[in-house]
């Protein structure tokens, strides 16, 4: 069941479920909370689940102009702070995993583990940000269409055959994220850290998933990353939405990595 707190005379929307160790899952642009309905029941055994509706995503209101990774992982922050929860391990989807890398860099004593599920450690570079400035433009004058396109994109063209229903669904929670909580957030994850070294040296418990069809993240330079500094790392097949993607096979993954 969905509660909400206030933030900074905003509303957050977050859910608990379960008992046990606490995991915090964190979703990604363009999504809320309920990308992981498919994924909470089974974590929800043996774990205490929380669901977060990041800034101007689900139903958690707008902040500002710009949602900065940091903005985001304080929000989170007060929200376990209110739930009375000091030690936690966060698995983050895409952008969640920028917020995960955010939060254990700002609140290291309360950080247990992350995983980085379709997720980088590494920030923007020119290209990828230049790319950013023109979905925002293209974003103020066609938000639709622009949304329909790109989050389409995000899928393997497998997947868009074989999950056509599912991403359909998908779809419709994209196009609920306001134009201004599109724009704030891209313009965040535009200005985001570089946490490369950060993420190598850290001493949580790490995983990292990726997806070999990914049109996001560069799984073959992860992997080298991860197998070179001893990082726990799982690839998956298909894209860059492996809660949809790759469903039956992350259960799985993130199983064990809360064991």
């Amino acid at each position: 069941m969905q509660s909400f707190v206030t933030y900074k005379n905003i509303q957050v929307g977050f859910s608990s479920a379960g008992k046990g160790s606490v995991v915090v899952l964190l979703h990604g642009f363009l999504e809320n909370s309920t990308m992981w309905n498919g994924i909470t029941p089974t974590l929800s055994k043996r774990n205490r689940v929380i669901t977060i509706d990041l800034l101007d995503h689900g139903d958690t209101e707008c902040l500002g102009y710009v949602h900065t990774m940091e903005d985001q992982a304080k929000m989170v922050k007060f929200v376990l702070n209110h739930l009375k929860l000091r030690r936690f391990t966060i698995i983050g989807h895409s952008m969640g995993g920028y917020i995960a890398l955010s939060f254990a860099h700002l609140f290291p004593e309360n950080t247990k583990g992350i995983c980085l599920l379709n997720a980088t450690y590494q920030n923007d570079n020119r290209e990828r940000k230049l790319l950013r400035s023109r979905a925002i433009k293209m974003a103020e004058n066609n938000y639709e269409n622009m949304v329909r396109i790109s989050f389409t994109n995000l899928f393997s063209e497998n997947s868009r055959t074989v999950f056509k229903s599912e991403i359909k669904k998908a779809l419709i929670e994209a196009l609920k994220t306001p134009v201004q909580g599109y724009i704030a957030a891209q313009e965040g994850m535009k200005i985001r850290k570089e946490f490369t070294s950060f993420f190598k040296n850290a001493s949580f418990k790490k995983l990292v998933v990726i997806a070999k069809k990914d049109s996001v993240i560069d799984a073959k330079k992860v992997l080298l990353f991860t197998q070179k500094n001893n990082i726990p790392v799982s690839v998956l097949q298909e894209g860059h939405m492996s809660h949809i993607e790759n469903k039956k096979k992350l259960i799985e993954v993130l199983k064990d990595f809360e064991k």
